[in-house]
C-alpha cells in the first residue's frame, strides 16, 4: 500500500518536474522576442508617492474603462438610423407615435433588453464622472504647479483628452434624438452657421441636407464609438507613459528632493490598492445609476423639429458653452449682403480662446519665469497666489456661465426675473473673476504671513505666562524640524528685470514690447504684491536664540 502511494507521489512529482520546464521554456521563448523579464524588472517597482490627491487620475481612467465596457455592451443593441418607425414597444405612453430608428432602439434597450437601463445609467454616470474627475484633477495639476518643465506635453496631453471627452460626451446623450438632445443639436447647428462664410457649408456637410438632415445621427455614431475613444484612448496611454517616464511628482517633505520619490512600489503594494480602487469606483457609479435617474429619454418623446423642451439643459459640463450665448446680447451686423449673427459668433469665439489659454498655460508662466530646470516637487497653491488667484478665477466663470445658461430654471425655481438672472450673469462675467481672483490672491498671502509666523515664533500654546516685570505672554512651542522643513521647503522666484536702458557704450537699448510686457508680469507674479519673502534661518535663528518670547 505504502509503495503503491511513493510510486503515485514520484509520478505526480514528475510530472510537476515536467510542466515546470516547459513553463520556463515558454517564458524563455517570450521573453527573448518581447523584453518581458527586463521591461517588468525595471518597471515593476516604480516608486508612487502616497497622496490621496493622486488618485483623482486613477477616477479619471477608471471611469473611462467603465465608459468603454457598458459602450461596447450598448452597441450590441442601438441602431443609429434616422429612419422613421412606428413605435409598438413596452413603454405604453408613446405606442402608436412616429419616431426615427435611433429612438425606438434606445426605448428598446430601457424597457426589452435585460439590464439594459441600468447599463445605460452606468454609462451615462461615468461619462458624468470621468469630465468631474478630468476638471478636478487638471484643477490639482494646475493649483500644484504639476504643468512645469518636464511635464507641460503631458499637459496637453490631459487637456485633449478633457476637450474630446467633452465633445465625446455631447454626442453620446444626443444619440438617443429624443426631444431633449434634438435640442442640444439644434443648439449647435446655430452655432456651425454663425461661422462667416463657412458655417453654411459645414452644416450641410455635418447634417446632410436642411436640418435636421438624414445623417447627423450616423455620423454622430461613427464619431462617437470609434473616432474619439480611438483618439482618447492613445492619448491615455501616451498620457501614462509619460507619468512613467517622468516620474511622479510630490509635495515637499524630509527626505524628499528633485531627484528622487519617495513612498510605495507599483508591485504588490500599489497595485493592490489601484486594483481595490476601481472596484470601489465601479461600485460607485453602479449604486448612483442604480438610485438616481438620469436623461430618462422616454419622459421627453422622440425629437420633432417643430417642438422644444422647456426646461431643455446640456450636461454640466457643456452647460457654460450655452451660457455664453445666452447672456450675450443677440447682436448682428450686416456686411455686403450678408448677416453676421455677433450674438452667437462672439460667445463661439470666447468659447474657443477660453481652450486655447488653459491648453497654453503652462508655457506662458515658463515665458514670464524664465526657468528652464525640470521640476518634481509640487508647490502648496498658497505659495503661488497669482496662479491660484487665476485658477480660483476661472472657476468662479464657469460657474457664473453655468447659472446663465440655465436662467430659465433658476428663474422658475426662485421665482426670478430671468432678465434679471441674465443682466447679473453679464456683469458677473466682468465683474466676477476680477473678485474671486483678488479675494484668493488675498487669502493665500494671509496664509503665508501664518505660515512664516509659525516659523519664527512656533504654535501656541494656550499656557500664559508672567516675566519677573510682570508683563504677561503666552509661550509658544516651536514647531518639530519637519514642519520646518515642509513649510520652508518652496522656492521663491524673483521678478524678471527689464535690461538697461543704455548700454555701457552709451548706446540706447532697443527694448521690445513682449520683453516690457514679460517684465510686467513677472512683476504681478513675484514682485512684492504677489508673495510674502519667507523666513530665513538667520531670522529664525535670530528669533530663538532668546531674543523673543518662547
Amino acid at each position: 500500500m505504502s509503495s503503491d502511494v511513493t510510486h503515485d507521489q514520484t509520478g505526480h512529482s514528475e510530472a510537476g518536474v515536467e510542466q515546470g520546464h516547459v513553463g520556463e521554456k515558454l517564458a524563455d521563448w517570450a521573453d527573448g522576442r518581447l523584453g518581458i523579464y527586463n521591461l517588468a524588472k525595471s518597471n515593476l517597482r516604480k516608486i508612487f508617492p502616497d497622496h490621496w490627491s493622486f488618485m483623482l487620475g486613477e477616477i479619471c481612467l477608471y471611469s473611462f474603462i467603465i465608459i468603454i465596457l457598458t459602450g461596447v455592451y450598448l452597441t450590441l443593441f442601438f441602431n443609429p438610423s434616422m429612419g422613421e418607425v412606428v413605435y409598438h414597444g413596452s413603454y405604453t405612453p408613446l405606442q402608436g407615435i412616429r419616431m426615427s430608428e435611433a429612438y425606438e432602439s434606445a426605448l428598446n434597450i430601457s424597457f426589452d433588453v435585460r439590464g439594459g437601463l441600468l447599463i445605460r445609467q452606468i454609462h451615462h454616470w461615468a461619462a458624468i464622472v470621468f469630465v468631474a474627475a478630468m476638471i478636478v484633477h487638471m484643477m490639482r495639476v494646475f493649483f500644484t504647479g504639476a504643468f512645469r518643465k518636464p511635464r507641460e506635453i503631458n499637459w496637453l496631453f490631459g487637456f485633449l483628452l478633457l476637450f474630446l471627452g467633452m465633445f465625446d460626451g455631447f454626442m453620446g446623450y444626443s444619440l438617443p434624438d429624443d426631444l431633449l438632445s434634438g435640442t442640444g443639436i439644434r443648439f449647435m447647428e446655430g452655432a456651425i452657421l454663425s461661422v462667416p462664410i463657412v458655417g453654411t457649408y459645414l452644416q450641410m456637410f455635418l447634417y446632410g441636407g436642411e436640418f435636421p438632415g438624414h445623417d447627423i445621427i450616423p455620423r454622430f455614431y461613427t464619431i462617437h464609438i470609434l473616432l474619439i475613444p480611438g483618439i482618447m484612448l492613445g492619448l491615455l496611454v501616451a498620457h501614462l507613459i509619460l507619468v512613467f517616464y517622468h516620474k511622479h511628482t510630490q509635495f515637499a517633505g524630509p527626505g524628499r528632493s528633485e531627484k528622487n520619490v519617495v513612498g510605495m512600489p507599483l508591485m504588490p503594494v500599489y497595485m493592490a490598492k489601484a486594483g481595490g480602487f476601481f472596484f470601489l469606483v465601479f461600485g460607485v457609479i453602479a449604486l448612483i445609476s442604480a438610485i438616481a435617474s438620469v436623461n430618462p429619454i422616454w419622459a421627453y418623446g422622440p425629437y420633432r423639429p417643430d417642438q422644444v423642451s422647456t426646461d431643455a439643459q446640456p450636461d454640466w459640463y457643456m452647460g457654460f458653452s450655452e451660457g455664453l450665448i445666452r447672456i450675450m446680447p443677440g447682436w448682428e451686423i450686416r456686411l455686403w449682403g450678408h448677416t453676421l449673427v455677433l450674438g452667437v459668433f462672439i460667445p463661439l469665439v470666447v468659447f474657443g480662446l477660453m481652450f486655447v489659454v488653459i491648453a497654453l498655460y503652462p508655457f506662458l508662466e515658463a515665458w514670464i519665469t524664465g526657468d528652464k530646470r525640470e521640476h518634481h516637487i509640487l508647490d502648496r497653491p498658497r505659495n503661488q497666489p497669482v496662479r491660484t488667484g487665476l485658477g480660483v478665477a476661472w472657476l468662479a466663470e464657469y460657474i457664473i456661465l453655468l447659472v446663465g445658461g440655465g436662467n430659465d430654471l433658476f428663474a422658475t425655481h426662485l421665482h426670478l426675473s430671468i432678465d434679471d438672472i441674465t443682466w447679473a450673469c453679464r456683469v458677473l462675467f466682468f465683474v466676477g473673476p476680477v473678485l474671486a481672483f483678488w479675494i484668493t490672491k488675498r487669502w493665500c498671502m494671509g496664509l503665508q504671513r501664518r505660515d512664516k509666523d509659525k516659523v519664527l515664533h512656533g504654535r501656541e500654546t494656550g499656557t500664559i505666562k508672567r516675566l519677573p516685570h510682570g508683563e504677561f505672554i503666552e509661550v509658544h512651542e516651536q514647531l518639530p524640524q519637519s514642519e520646518l522643513f515642509r513649510l520652508t521647503a518652496h522656492e521663491q522666484a524673483t521678478p524678471v528685470e527689464l535690461p538697461p536702458a543704455v548700454d555701457e557704450n552709451g548706446v540706447k537699448a532697443k527694448i521690445g514690447v513682449a520683453t516690457k510686457i514679460r517684465a510686467k508680469l513677472s512683476e504681478g507674479y513675484f514682485g512684492e504684491a504677489g508673495q510674502i519673502s519667507k523666513a530665513t534661518p538667520e531670522e529664525h535663528a535670530e528669533i530663538t536664540s532668546g531674543h523673543g518670547h518662547h
